[in-house]
């Protein structure tokens, strides 16, 4: 099967860096039925910053909303979801990297059965150029 490559909205949220914060962060968003695509959290001085891409942002943001979370985004990424192999993302890094267009962050995973997932980070004035070289959808 194809990779899937599309253009999606992303959110962070800051939260203190201490332990049980991403469990209630997650918690309240189970409740509220908000399916994440990706999410993850690394250190931001003495706070954790939660980047958080959701199947439906509405659902999201009510969600944050309701929790009185102070949430920055929409912001756009690329996601990519495939089949897992050797150099998976190597095409799509160079293209980008011909089209002059850095890659400013990534994460990916093996989700095991043979899939893999990646989200590519590229500053927000480069997305639309970067979505259309990678033919997302």
């Amino acid at each position: 099967m194809p990779d899937v490559v599309r253009l999606v909205d992303y959110f962070y949220v800051t939260v203190p860096d201490e332990p049980g914060q991403g469990a209630a962060l997650l918690s309240h968003l189970k409740g509220s039925g908000v399916n994440l695509l990706t999410v993850q959290a690394f250190p931001s001085g003495r706070r954790a910053q939660v980047d958080l891409i959701p199947s439906d942002p509405a659902a999201f943001k009510a969600a944050a909303k309701a929790a009185k979370w102070k949430v920055t985004g929409p912001k756009k990424a690329i996601l990519i979801q495939g089949d897992d192999r050797v150099g998976a993302l190597v095409d799509y890094f160079s293209t980008l990297g011909k089209a002059k267009i850095n890659v400013t962050a990534t994460a990916a995973v093996s989700a095991g059965a043979g899939r893999y997932g990646a989200i590519l980070w590229v500053k927000q004035r480069d997305i639309k150029r970067a979505a259309k070289a990678l033919g997302a959808g």
